[in-house]
């Protein structure tokens, strides 16, 4: 594709600046004097922002396993809605990928559907099931870390044994924190809206204490660790102390703990995940550890479900929202524009901060090693000269988030019906159009 992209402000590593792009052989590079190639294609991005690409370091595609929820070619085109150039996606499937065999299947899929990378994490233990190690060394090649998301790995010399192999491979290990003896059968915050509602709540410890004693083996082993979807206050304090006396240890938190408390809970299934919406005072801490850097990246914990399994209520709904396609409109809305956030610390958030941690850089090739990140590697912009992998986004919007828009197979969200200012016109891929609003001629 050669294609020339007009009359848009460019985020660079300065910021952004008013420039004209061309996209050729799958690169992207600055036009300077106006001039540019009179056979490439131009589409007029006047208004708009061009960013580089976002990749979200947790997502759930479903397949193999649980294609009815989503599939690698939905979950991916909805990546590719929501400015997306790349995911890794956590390995709760059938089979769980917990070998080379069994990572096969899905490799398979990626193959054959994914519109963008897809980086899928190896398990860490047989069947996520916390009884053994999974064949880490073999699956070391061609997984991006380890995790058994969903599942807290609830043996304590397990986990040591597991970060052990991780650090001589080079890995992260990406823990879900819950401690399954806390959890007593709860379902939401164990808050003010559960004891006025009768609902059964799960504990703020049940996360903080398996990421207490996950650092302890950090301080052993010198293993890489990332928390995944940290979502309460005493987290929060634990990650920066350990940041802090110099530990190997990063996290995540999802726009639905930023945005939202228990306060705002509703009897809806769409309002159900795992961990829960926490209380207010979580919250907060939550956006103070994003401002200060203790928090790392945002990622969506994108959980597809069918729309029967979310329509039971808090008490029987299935765990998991969807948030691909809402979370760059919802953040910029409600965290960029109030001022609560720089519009640069949300590009590193969703951009720079995950593809230098996880060694992914641009999209291209295989995710690096942990010994192979290099932050040099990773430009906080568009790098010109190199792999087109950018997204294009019109911040002078006025809609709203709409399920029915999803590609996503999984349409549940709490923001439904939330204004945002943001809308995606166009997604570039290794320097293919994956996702374009559609348009009359060649403007947005």
């Amino acid at each position: 594709m050669e294609c020339v992209l007009r009359g848009a402000e460019v985020y660079t590593a300065g910021g952004p600046q008013k420039m004209d792009l061309l996209i050729r052989d799958g690169a992207v590079f600055p036009i300077h004097g106006g001039a540019f190639p009179i056979q490439a294609e131009t589409v007029d991005c006047g208004g708009a922002l061009i960013f580089p690409g976002f990749l979200d370091v947790h997502v759930h595609l479903r397949e193999p396993g649980f294609s009815y929820k989503e599939t690698i070619a939905s979950g991916t085109r909805a990546a590719a809605h929501g400015g997306y150039t790349a995911v890794c996606a956590m390995p709760n499937l059938n089979p769980v990928p917990d070998s080379p065999a069994a990572l096969a299947p899905e490799r398979e899929a990626i193959a054959q559907g994914a519109v963008v990378p897809v980086y899928p994490y190896g398990a860490l233990t047989v069947g996520e099931r916390g009884g053994a190690l999974a064949d880490l060394e073999g699956l070391a090649p061609h997984v991006v870390a380890f995790s058994d998301d969903g599942r807290g790995v609830q043996d304590a010399g397990l986990m040591r044994e597991a970060m052990r192999t991780a650090k001589r491979l080079g890995k992260i290990v990406a823990a879900h924190c819950e401690d399954n003896r806390l959890v007593r059968g709860g379902y939401i915050h164990d808050g003010a809206y559960a004891r006025a509602h009768g609902h059964k709540g799960i504990c703020s410890e049940s996360e903080y204490g398996p990421i207490a004693r996950d650092l302890d083996l950090v301080r052993e082993t010198g293993c890489a660790y990332h928390v995944c979807h940290v979502s309460t206050k005493e987290s929060v304090a634990l990650i920066r102390r350990a940041k802090r006396e110099g530990l190997d240890v990063t996290c995540e938190t999802s726009p639905t703990y930023l945005l939202l408390d228990d306060s705002q809970l509703q009897e809806d299934g769409r309002f159900k995940m795992n961990p829960p919406i926490r209380s207010p005072e979580d919250r907060l801490a939550l956006l103070e550890a994003v401002r200060d850097g203790t928090i790392d990246i945002i990622a969506t914990d994108h959980a597809p479900h069918s729309a029967e399994e979310k329509a039971r209520g808090l008490a029987g709904s299935a765990m998991g929202v969807v948030g691909l396609e809402c979370a760059f409109p919802l953040l910029y809305t409600y965290l960029v524009e109030p001022g609560l956030l720089t519009l640069g610390r949300l590009v590193e958030l969703m951009h720079t901060a995950p593809r230098k941690r996880f060694g992914i850089g641009g999209g291209a090739g295989r995710a690096q090693t942990a010994e192979k990140r290099s932050a040099s590697d990773i430009p906080g912009g568009i790098a010109f000269g190199q792999q087109a992998d950018l997204c294009v986004w019109d911040l002078h919007a006025d809609t709203a988030v709409d399920p029915d828009t999803f590609l996503s197979q999984g349409k549940s969200t709490p923001f439904a019906g939330w204004k945002v200012h943001a809308q995606c016109k166009m997604t570039v891929c290794k320097g293919e159009i994956v996702w374009q609003e559609h348009s009359t001629g060649n403007s947005f």
